[in-house]
């Protein structure tokens, strides 16, 4: 995973834009802002809100990490927290993980021969 946080937001953006293989105009239409807005946002001559980044982020399916990291070099605060797997709010993600892993575990051959005990 790629993070591109030394560099500035519009940047950023405009990585994503491209890598997802749009024109500022049809970013533009996708968000409902006008092409030229893209541009300066892009550009950094004008500074978009915390909900026009967050639009803009969504219409180019941006993992949330990298939205945090977006937002961070705007000056803004993340979004969306973020947690390890050992934190209580995974908790039941971790103890999900572990039985589907554990189901998945082959089963010793010995357990299937009868050994006539």
């Amino acid at each position: 995973m790629t993070t591109l946080q030394s560099e500035p937001a519009g940047a950023m953006l405009r990585h994503w834009r491209e890598r997802r293989g749009l024109s500022q105009l049809a970013l533009a239409n996708r968000a409902g802002v006008s092409a030229r807005h893209v541009s300066f946002v892009e550009t950094g001559r004008s500074r978009p809100s915390r909900d026009m980044l967050l639009n803009i982020c969504d219409e180019l399916e941006i993992p949330l990490r990298e939205q945090n990291s977006i937002l961070m070099a705007a000056g803004l605060a993340p979004a969306y927290p973020e947690h390890h797997l050992g934190d209580v709010p995974m908790s039941a993600v971790s103890d999900a993980i572990t039985r589907i892993l554990r189901s998945h575990q082959r089963i010793p051959r010995w357990s299937w021969i009868d050994t006539g005990r």
